[in-house]
């Protein structure tokens, strides 16, 4: 009777609540594919991501059909690029982008990340190489994602790194105008990046990581937002005990679906990315579980204590139905995939400070987020700055992800399709900020850093 309740309420989390997994993701190191000549480099690239995950998408398929739990992205992750492409000497790494895009074409995979460059402390010439050859790359390849992470606890934040990917955002957005500047969603900056993460476009492969793994986010907003509308009226004790009871249950689908794909496909597990990923559709979103929790709008005051609850309370259920949580693993709230926030910002409750402040306690920051064309790159650097403070000093993942929308300004509305959904265009502080950014150096790192 046990077991065919617990059959009866997956197929309901399914079919009513909108439970999937968002994303497997296959992790592919290239150390073993640098070469100094870049065309035999990009040659062995292309031959070792179509090799290992050739049957990837075809056996997520089976899985999917076989267990009746929706796999939505089968998605891949390489070696941050800068670090194989250096050996080349080459100027402009867009060939690498474009390998890493007919790659991802060949086997089926909507996204590959780890166009990528590591420079929380310093800028290498290949970094340097990699960040100048961002606006080319994305606005030549439809699946290729890109980040850089500028900053860690244990190093503090490079703020010329930080100043540069104020400049690269704008010309990403130009490049790519006449698509919404949607290129600009393709690429993230990190502080404290992890090199086990799943979700796009921040994912890339570890240095220390497996020759390949398979890792695996599990997303179901929608379940948990069910769960709470039958405890409405009680305590936030009993909100915080279903939240987890909750998350368990969708974690442990998660589980079997990436312990499955990894024996049929050979390859180790890797981790489970607990991570709430919300989608424009009704009935997936993060910022209507935290109005559930009892919150007029999302963004009122209360906004940043739910959504801490949620965030906890999420990882606490999910560690109890993995042994291996990594990832990012919290609540996301972008904006234009999470048609919950897209009304929040619309109906005026929600702001960007209030979302920065939000970024305090969740994953992973301010994501997805349209702000007016004409923003000045020193502005959009120290929107990077502050978010990569907020990680640094206390010890989490957090990134910026805006969309300088090429011609739009405040209110208006930019469209990107499919799961990056659509959004208003928010208003920024009009103050300026360059002359902090134009000292450049390095934010040394916290004290609490020091624990060698």
């Amino acid at each position: 009777m046990t077991d065919m309740k617990s059959i009866l309420e997956t197929i309901r989390m399914i079919e009513k609540e909108k439970l999937d997994i968002r994303t497997v993701t296959m992790g592919i190191s290239l150390l073993d594919c640098a070469h100094e000549d870049g065309a035999r480099a990009r040659e062995r690239i292309y031959k070792k991501i179509t090799t290992l995950a050739r049957d990837l998408v075809a056996v997520a398929d089976q899985i999917e059909e076989e267990l009746g739990i929706p796999i939505i992205n089968k998605r891949i992750a390489v070696t941050p690029i800068s670090l194989i492409a250096g050996a080349t000497g080459e100027e402009d790494y867009t060939a690498f982008a474009k390998t890493l895009d007919d790659a991802a074409e060949a086997v089926g995979v909507n996204f590959i990340g780890g166009f990528s460059a590591l420079v929380e402390k310093g800028i290498s010439n290949s970094d340097r190489i990699l960040m100048k050859s961002l606006p080319g790359a994305l606005a030549s390849t439809q699946r290729v994602c890109a980040s850089v992470n500028v900053g860690t606890t244990k190093a503090g934040i490079n703020m010329d790194a930080v100043k540069t990917m104020g400049q690269t955002i704008l010309d990403v957005a130009a490049m790519t105008r006449d698509q919404e500047s949607i290129g600009c969603a393709k690429l993230v900056v990190f502080a404290n990046a992890v090199g086990d993460n799943p979700f796009m476009a921040g994912a890339y492969h570890g240095v220390g990581e497996a020759d390949a793994v398979i890792n695996v986010g599990v997303s179901g907003p929608g379940v948990i937002k069910a769960a709470l509308e039958r405890v409405r009226d009680q305590p936030i004790d009993v909100v915080a005990r279903v939240i987890k009871e909750t998350a368990f249950k969708i974690t442990r689908a998660g589980q079997l679906v990436g312990e499955e794909v990894s024996r049929r496909l050979g390859v180790p597990f890797g981790i489970m990315d607990l991570s709430l990923a919300p989608t424009p559709e009704i009935g997936d979103s993060v910022a209507r579980i935290l109005e559930e929790i009892g919150l007029e709008a999302c963004g009122t005051h209360g906004t940043t204590a739910a959504l801490a609850l949620l965030n906890d309370a999420v990882k606490k259920g999910g560690i109890m139905a993995s042994n291996h949580v990594g990832g990012l693993s919290g609540a996301f709230i972008p904006v234009s995939e999470d048609e919950g926030m897209i009304a929040a910002v619309q109906g005026g409750a929600l702001t960007f400070d209030k979302l920065e402040a939000m970024t305090c306690v969740c994953s992973v920051g301010l994501d997805m987020i349209a702000i007016p064309g004409d923003t000045r790159a020193a502005t959009i650097a120290a929107m990077i700055a502050d978010e990569a403070a907020i990680g640094v000093i206390n010890n989490k993942t957090t990134a910026v992800r805006v969309i300088p929308a090429w011609g739009k300004t405040t209110g208006d509305m930019v469209h990107f399709g499919g799961l990056l959904g659509y959004a208003p265009v928010m208003k920024v502080n009009s103050f300026g900020s360059e002359a902090f950014i134009r000292r450049g150096g390095r934010i040394p790192a916290p004290v609490h850093s020091f624990k060698n």
